[in-house]
């Protein structure tokens, strides 16, 4: 009975000892992380994660803000400027690094690797130099952002071992080289983007197998041959922008379902051959559609008025030929559209059966037909289009006929081009209705009459041609009022008279064009 009595007593007593040395834990982890400024120097102290954040300041050549002047070891380095910590097993590490848009300069220490809690590093938006870090030890880590620094050299392979990745931006930075062929070890990577570097070479195919990609941004590199096949299958796919590269090929002649893609943009590329005949059918959801500048050819595809959401159509640049399809006008979200310098047709109703079906589209805020084979008279449904519409850019076609008077309801209305087709008649009729009116170029047409006076109310003018028509009469004095104005050509017309000594008030005047005219006088 005493053995037991003893036994139990001795229980007790190691009780106690634990709860007292827990007590004693507790106080001093509130005296080090709690109210307290001064550093710990318990168990609890991680000198792997201290030193590895004391190098990295040291690769700080220039620190204007002053993001680090409390990383020094008067206080734990948990309560350090940009620090984020967690307690595991005993002992605070550090799982968190934003010194984002501090100016920072100087080369980031490779000592970052040892912090192997560190779950994000962010440092966007700096002046960083060098190479990238050695980071091939973080298998915790997330998120990595270095956007908008001045790092170069190559993207190391070592950075695809952190297999937790969520999110990696490199982008607006001297990156070369290409891009690792182990970048589909990231099984987890939802974001990337390498935009705004030097990178060449193809893009890896196994990119293209990671299944949770959500935005994948390449644009602006140097890199070359096919889109991989396998990023049409990317089923949670929403933004992809691979413009402004010398990729090559073209896109599949069917795609398949990929109704999670908001965003397309192929712009400046190399890409051909004809667009999938089911485009608009395969991409139901997409807002945003860039493929100009590239050399895609033959017929714009129906369906692609079956893409109800888009808000954004831009061809510009490319062979496309043929009829302009008028299921365009289902677009209702649409507000932006270009198609200028291909080879679209139209010269007969039907092939101008899309212009009026584009009055339905109450959204549009501009729109470009410039440099395309169109003939004939400008609809006069183009006084139906929205009111809103701000761009109308019809230049460098075959247009005839007088410019129907309707279209002076476009009242807000900032750009009008209709330069080099063969329109004729006068322009007083509607001019005098454009007061938001900022760029007007009605130059090499056929355009007979006077200069209305009323193009003084368009005090907003910054470039305005009416070069190379018929023009006759004189100058109205009332275009000093012009205030805005930079640019004036009146030259290659049949304009009589003296040069308006008011048009020394015009003070924003960079350019004045009146050659090739029957003015006399002096010059004022």
């Amino acid at each position: 009975m005493r053995r037991d009595s003893g036994s139990n007593m001795g229980l007790m007593r190691v009780k106690k000892s634990n709860e007292l040395a827990t007590l004693i834990l507790f106080a001093l982890l509130l005296l080090c992380y709690g109210v307290g400024n001064g550093r710990c120097t318990t168990v609890h102290e991680n000198s792997v994660d201290l030193h590895a954040l004391l190098k990295f300041k040291q690769g700080i050549t220039s620190d204007p803000n002053s993001a680090l002047s409390n990383w020094n070891t008067s206080i734990h380095f948990c309560r350090w400027n940009g620090i984020n910590c967690n307690m595991t097993k005993r002992a605070w590490r550090v799982t968190g690094l934003n010194l984002t848009s501090k100016g920072l300069s100087g080369q980031i220490s490779s000592s970052l690797g040892n912090l192997t809690f560190l779950r994000k590093l962010d440092l966007n938006h700096n002046s960083l130099i060098g190479p990238l870090p050695r980071l091939n030890n973080l298998q915790k880590l997330e998120v990595l952002y270095l956007h908008q620094n001045r790092l170069h050299g190559i993207i190391p392979d070592g950075l695809t071992n952190c297999s937790s990745l969520s999110y990696l931006d490199l982008s607006r930075n001297n990156l070369t080289g290409v891009i690792p062929p182990t970048i589909g070890n990231l099984s987890s990577l939802v974001g990337l983007s390498l935009s705004q570097n030097n990178l060449n070479g193809i893009i890896p195919q196994a990119l293209g197998k990671i299944a949770t990609l959500y935005f994948v941004d390449l644009s602006e590199n140097r890199l070359n041959g096919r889109i991989p096949d396998e990023f049409w299958q990317l089923q949670n796919i929403r933004v992809l922008y691979l413009n402004q590269n010398s990729l090559s090929g073209g896109l599949p002649q069917s795609l398949p379902n990929m109704s999670s893609l908001f965003q397309l943009a192929l712009t400046e590329n190399m890409l051909g051959n004809t667009l999938p005949s089911n485009i608009g059918d395969a991409l139901p959801n997409l807002q945003l559609l860039y493929l100009g500048a590239n050399m895609f050819e033959g017929n714009i595809p129906d369906s692609i008025g079956n893409a109800s959401q888009l808000q954004e159509l831009d061809l510009k640049l490319n062979h496309f030929s043929g009829h302009i399809p008028s299921s365009l006008g289902k677009l209702s979200r649409m507000s932006y559209l270009n198609l200028e310098q291909n080879k679209l047709e139209a010269n007969d109703t039907e092939g101008w059966e899309f212009f009026h079906a584009l009055a339905n589209c109450t959204l549009l805020g501009g729109f470009s037909l410039s440099r395309n084979q169109l003939q004939g008279v400008i609809p006069n449904s183009i006084g139906n289009f929205s009111e809103n519409l701000q761009y109308v850019l019809m230049a460098g076609n075959k247009l005839s006929g007088t410019v129907p008077p309707s279209i002076g309801k476009l009242h807000d209305l900032i750009q009008l081009s209709l330069d080099e087709n063969n329109l004729t008649g006068t322009i007083e009729d509607w001019i005098g209705n454009f007061t938001k009116l900022q760029r007007l170029n009605l130059q090499m047409n056929n355009f007979v009459g006077t200069i209305p006076p009323y193009i003084s109310n368009l005090t907003q003018l910054v470039f305005l041609s009416i070069a190379k028509n018929e023009f006759t009469g004189f100058i109205p004095p009332s275009w000093a009022g012009l205030q805005s104005l930079q640019t004036l050509n009146l030259g290659h017309n049949n304009l009589q008279g003296s040069i308006p000594t008011e048009f020394g008030n015009l003070k924003q005047l960079l350019q004045l064009e009146l050659s090739s005219n029957k003015f006399n006088g002096e010059i004022p």
